[in-house]
């Protein structure tokens, strides 16, 4: 797949490297077989993004910023349900997609009700992957609107695959490939715990040095999920090869994501050594 860009280097028309915050689907639905978003908890993850943008800068306050959220009971149960050997049919990646995009369409209303000039952006339209991992996207649109301070929202999706006809892609997925494709500053992935536990407490710190003693203890996640839970998470920053510090935090209590986004580094850390 070839798509036609005037653009070689994306990011040379952006202004700063941005920030990538990915809210797990854990957070702003419940975990139940039927779509139920948690409307509350949407309006204050909306409002703590809020509080780092900066209405007079084009960039933000803390520089240009791209949303990625999970699906939560708006994908997982649907993509499990339709989740056959021979792969998704026809009606069931139309199901799967539209569940998604009626999240997102909740998580865009609260932002935009908030004064954040965000868009949706949805990855069934704009990439394709080979047996699950993202083999190609458009992502020229995501820099011009980083450069003119708009904050893209993205989602995990059902997308079309080379190989399988159509894959999951997750929202940690996309958060890594966008994080290296845009040189992200940081990288923070907010779930529904404090970080990546063992034995109940936070590891601070997750390199592929450590990785191998620490990976019994990482656990996945309750309730239906099939994109991996945190071991999924963990891999997925660890596959990050660039000087990138990655962030997993409790995105569900308060101030947390206000404090990632102003600079702190909350939860567990995961950096290439």
């Amino acid at each position: 797949m070839h798509f036609n860009s005037q653009f070689h280097q994306n990011t040379s028309i952006m202004t700063a490297f941005p920030t990538i915050l990915k809210l797990g689907g854990s957070i702003l639905t419940e975990k139940t077989d039927t779509p139920t978003p948690k409307p509350a908890a949407i309006r204050r993850c909306a409002r703590e993004i809020a509080s780092s943008i900066s209405q007079d800068s084009p960039v933000g306050a803390g520089g240009p910023l791209i949303i990625i959220h999970g699906a939560g009971s708006f994908g997982h149960p649907q993509a499990k349900k339709h989740s056959k050997p021979a792969g998704f049919t026809n009606s069931g990646i139309i199901e799967i997609h539209r569940a998604v995009s009626s999240l997102n369409d909740l998580v865009i209303d609260a932002l935009v009700e908030n004064r954040v000039p965000a868009v949706p952006l949805h990855p069934f339209g704009c990439m394709v992957t080979e047996n699950g991992r993202i083999a190609e996207m458009e992502t020229d649109q995501i820099a011009i609107m980083l450069s003119r301070g708009i904050v893209p929202v993205l989602h995990g999706d059902v997308v079309m695959d080379l190989k399988t006809g159509a894959s999951i892609v997750s929202g940690d997925q996309l958060a890594t490939y966008l994080a290296v494709k845009f040189k992200a500053a940081r990288v923070g992935l907010g779930t529904a715990v404090d970080g990546v536990l063992a034995d109940g407490a936070v590891i601070p710190l997750i390199t592929p040095a450590n990785f191998k003693s620490l990976r019994p203890h990482i656990q996945g996640s309750e309730g239906i999920d099939v994109t991996g839970g945190m071991l999924g998470k963990v891999l997925e920053l660890l596959a990050i090869k660039t000087d990138i510090n990655s962030y997993i935090f409790n995105a569900s209590k308060e101030d947390v994501i206000a404090r990632f986004l102003s600079g702190d580094e909350p939860g567990t850390r995961v950096a290439k050594g």
